[in-house]
């Protein structure tokens, strides 16, 4: 695998995986890690530049999501959304420390965006709880934990 490839595969999956899209990046993170054909550190930085571009964009559609939440297209249901507020009107900014956490961290991310989270906050707290994860993944991959 060129290392091209390598690096844009990992950056898409850690985009797409941020999203509220389902897919999980940290099974690439470590498969590429094993592989000790390519920088710990700059995978890590490359998964975690995209995951936290992913949730940018989350917090983008819930900018406009007033606009869209109830077409039939829309892919997070009332549901989630309607949890992820009660959750962080509760916890508030504070929350994003769970962005990295499958099933809630999508919809919190998108309902910062509805609840107008400042931006500049949003990828503080949110690159801070992403890059950990990451790195959290690569010392286990790595039997450094």
């Amino acid at each position: 695998m060129g290392e091209l490839a390598a690096y844009g595969g990992l950056f898409a999956a850690a985009f797409v995986a941020a999203t509220i899209l389902p897919m999980q990046s940290e099974a690439a993170l470590a498969a590429l890690l094993l592989s000790d054909s390519f920088s710990p550190v700059a995978l890590i930085a490359v998964a975690s530049v995209g995951n936290v571009l992913g949730s940018i964009v989350n917090w983008a559609i819930g900018r406009g999501i007033d606009q869209f939440h109830d077409r039939p297209w829309f892919p997070a249901s009332p549901a989630k959304l309607d949890r992820a507020a009660r959750w962080y009107r509760r916890y508030g900014r504070w929350s994003l420390l769970l962005s990295w956490v499958p099933i809630i961290g999508d919809p919190l991310t998108v309902v910062a965006g509805a609840l107008r989270e400042p931006l500049w906050s949003f990828v503080l707290i949110v690159a801070f709880a992403k890059i950990a994860r990451y790195l959290a993944v690569a010392a286990a991959t790595l039997g450094l934990m």
